[in-house]
């Protein structure tokens, strides 16, 4: 029987859960918030719905018991709102850094030992504590991290080239957040070097266009929510199925010492090998960057 969790129904758990429900991805589903009329409300609305589905999913609510033997668990905690007010996810690492304590030690106490992906913001630094507070091996403990970012590098890309986004590879690397960058030695359209296409003033002008796009949906709407669900469900189906699918994902990284995007193997035990990347000097140095940033925010967490 396939299991999924979810923790934090707020805009973006909600969308995971009904992706997960409206798509059959899940035979069961536990869903767990820390407001008891929101997740009563939210399964009462999905299971109205299943009349009118060509799939069946049991949904069970509040008691972390459940998902003991769950083989994935989302985690999507958190105050948006923090975020998209001062336009840095570290907004809410205050919030989600004690959520995630608290998150981490629930999923012990229980017995969960599948493989748990973290959306909350900051990803790489909340991935960090729930790995540290849960236990579970750090492959088993991984982010949506930079799959988002690069997402959106496709649609700016693909945009800008007149192409489908899917005819885009290549990688957005580091923090998910403001250190991140457009990794462009990697990026190709339809198998041809994205540097022998367009010009460096090209590329300069289509920097930052990724994150923009983000903080305008973010503050048009007041949060994110289809893309996000998106990938931390397409994450989840590679762990189920495992699909030993290529992406990048707030991963840990072992020579760096530090969760941060970074292209792995995702698979049915997680991130089950992290894949190393040639990139120039300048983007070493926008790495090294994004990583001491990550490294100084989760150590201001031991001084507070």
């Amino acid at each position: 029987m396939r299991k999924l969790g979810v923790i934090g129904i707020g805009n973006v758990g909600v969308t995971v859960a009904y992706t997960i429900v409206s798509q059959g991805i899940a035979d069961e589903l536990v869903m767990i918030d820390t407001n008891d009329k929101k997740v009563l409300a939210e399964k009462l609305d999905f299971e109205d719905a299943m009349p009118r589905m060509p799939y069946h999913t049991e949904i069970k609510i509040q008691d972390y018991a459940d998902l003991k033997d769950a083989d994935v668990v989302i985690t999507a905690f958190g105050d948006i709102q923090a975020s998209v007010r001062t336009g840095n996810r570290f907004a809410e690492f205050e919030i989600n850094s004690k959520n995630a304590v608290e998150v981490g030690r629930k999923l012990k106490e229980a017995g969960f030992n599948g493989v748990l992906i973290n959306i909350s913001n900051p990803c790489d630094a909340i991935t960090t504590i729930l790995q540290q507070e849960t236990g579970l091996p750090r492959n088993r403990v991984f982010g949506t991290g930079t799959f988002l970012d690069t997402a959106r590098m496709q649609h700016v890309v693909g945009d800008y080239l007149h192409q489908d986004s899917r005819n885009i590879d290549g990688y957005v690397l580091g923090e998910h957040g403001n250190s991140q960058f457009n990794a462009w030695s990697t990026v190709r359209a339809n198998n041809k070097p994205i540097t022998e296409i367009l010009s460096q003033a090209e590329l300069e002008a289509l920097d930052s266009k990724p994150s923009e796009g983000a903080w305008t949906v973010a503050s048009g709407k007041g949060y994110t929510s289809y893309a996000i669900a998106t990938c931390g469900v397409r994450l989840a189906q590679a762990v189920m199925s495992n699909a030993k699918l290529f992406a990048p994902a707030s991963v840990y990284v072992e020579a760096l010492g530090t969760y941060i995007g970074y292209p792995a193997i995702i698979g049915a035990e997680g991130a089950e090998e992290v894949v190393e990347l040639k990139l120039n000097a300048k983007e070493e140095e926008q790495l090294a960057r994004s990583v001491q940033y990550i490294k100084d925010h989760v150590a201001q967490l031991g001084k507070d």
